[in-house]
């Protein structure tokens, strides 16, 4: 076994109080998880000093977490600066292609940079200058709701007074058509009476 990759599976790093990193630390550190992360995608950077780069993430997350978010933005930016040229690249790619399933696989490619461009252009947009937020007491979401706010007590509604009907009361609402009923629609009422 390489003893340069054992050394990267365990880095020597501190925590604050000045001792050597657990494993179990190791496992559940968010520093420690970018780490191996960064190793596994940076080879072209060099063999970092594990500590040193613990040390730098351990710092870093104190400052954003006081508020101070420029590497964020810096990288923020970078990274749309990185997916805005891998866009460009992808769609000469794709113009260059004189069969469909090329140019349809690199305008694809083209067109997921281009919209992580966007959303991470819009992120840094969005720490730059928030939106406000508004604390609402209450929404009325509803079509048809009763909202009663407060103690006020609602004045009590007077029993009902029902009178009866009278004999004849749906007769006023019969009126007479001068039109003539179609002979099948007369049959099957005559036809749905008898049934009853």
């Amino acid at each position: 076994m390489n003893p340069e990759k054992k050394s990267a599976a365990t880095p020597s790093a501190t925590v604050p109080k000045g001792r050597a990193l657990e494993p179990h630390e190791i496992l559940t550190s968010p520093e420690a998880q970018a780490l191996a992360r960064m190793d596994a995608f940076s080879k072209w950077a060099g063999a970092p000093d594990m500590s040193a780069v613990i040390a730098d993430l351990i710092g870093e997350a104190k400052k954003a977490k006081g508020g101070d978010l420029g590497r964020l933005e810096r990288m923020l930016y970078a990274q749309a600066a990185t997916l805005d040229t891998m866009f460009t690249s992808l769609a000469r790619r794709a113009a260059a292609q004189d069969h469909l399933p090329q140019f349809q696989a690199h305008m694809t490619l083209a067109l997921k940079a281009q919209a992580q461009c966007r959303s991470t252009i819009e992120a840094l947009a969005e720490i730059k200058n928030p939106k406000p937020v508004a604390f609402v007491k209450q929404a009325n979401i509803a079509h048809q709701q009763q909202v009663n706010n407060g103690e006020a007590a609602l004045p009590t509604p007077a029993p009902a007074q029902l009178a009866p009907p009278a004999s004849d009361a749906l007769a006023d609402t019969w009126t007479q058509t001068s039109e003539p009923v179609p002979a099948s629609r007369a049959r099957g009422n005559a036809e749905a009476s008898k049934a009853e």
